[in-house]
């Protein structure tokens, strides 16, 4: 070996890197910050029943129009407000993963980043 180690290896280089990481990292928090901010909306049943989510992929609001209310019917309705409720899940999902893409340069693969 040469002396002095690894002094190739990484040099100011590995500096950089880390410089780039640690912005990569506080990047993300800001966006996590004002992603819980940002909503998305999603229906089910022709406009029937709506959901909105956050960024935080929590259900903040659920809209359900009267006439597709029938007591006799219950199954349709927890079908409709299902539907709505995992299509507003997966468009949060997909605007999270977008916002982030942008902050990763589309990185993917890194399990428990988000």
């Amino acid at each position: 070996m040469a002396k002095g180690g690894f002094s190739g290896f990484g040099g100011g280089n590995m500096g950089n890197l880390m410089k780039q990481a640690q912005k990569m990292q506080k990047d993300m928090a800001k966006l996590q910050e004002q992603l819980e901010l940002k909503t998305v909306e999603a229906s089910a049943g022709g406009g029937a029943i709506t959901v909105i989510a956050s960024g935080k992929k929590e259900i903040q609001e659920i809209t359900i129009k009267a006439e597709v209310v029938d007591p006799d019917d219950v199954e349709m309705l927890q079908d409709l407000i299902m539907a709505a409720v995992n299509e507003a899940l997966r468009k949060a999902d997909e605007m999270v993963n977008s916002e982030m893409g942008k902050i990763t340069g589309g990185i993917g693969g890194m399990p428990g980043l988000f």
